[in-house]
């Protein structure tokens, strides 16, 4: 899956926590995520807006990249309970990104059938 692709796909399915995501999808989205994170702000430091602009744009990617990190754990057959575990400081973010970085389930499991099929 291309940059353009996964970041289509992520805004078409903006709220959809069913179904997997395969590890392209996530990481191109969270890129794209980055990027207008840096052109928000740099907007932000010119027009001096005090940082308005960025929080509407994480406002406005916010429940799509929560939706593709849930996809990313059913396809490692894991509910998606288990975003939560962000939330133990430091810890919980870098057992997130190993969580996201793993292959996931080969053929169906009870999320959906294999996207890479």
């Amino acid at each position: 899956m291309d940059f353009q692709t996964s970041v289509k796909t992520c805004f078409n399915k903006y709220a959809d926590f069913t179904g997997r995501a395969r590890r392209s999808e996530l990481w191109w989205f969270a890129l794209f995520a980055f990027v207008l994170g840096l052109v928000t702000t740099a907007l932000d430091a010119m027009l001096g807006t005090f940082g308005i602009l960025n929080a509407i744009g994480s406002l406005a990617i916010l429940l799509p990249s929560i939706a593709v990190g849930v996809r990313r754990l059913h396809d490692r057959d894991m509910v998606g309970w288990w975003y939560l575990i962000a939330f133990i400081p430091a810890v919980g973010a870098i057992a997130l990104i190993i969580i996201f970085c793993l292959k996931g389930t080969e053929g169906p499991n009870r999320f959906g059938p294999d996207p890479l099929a």
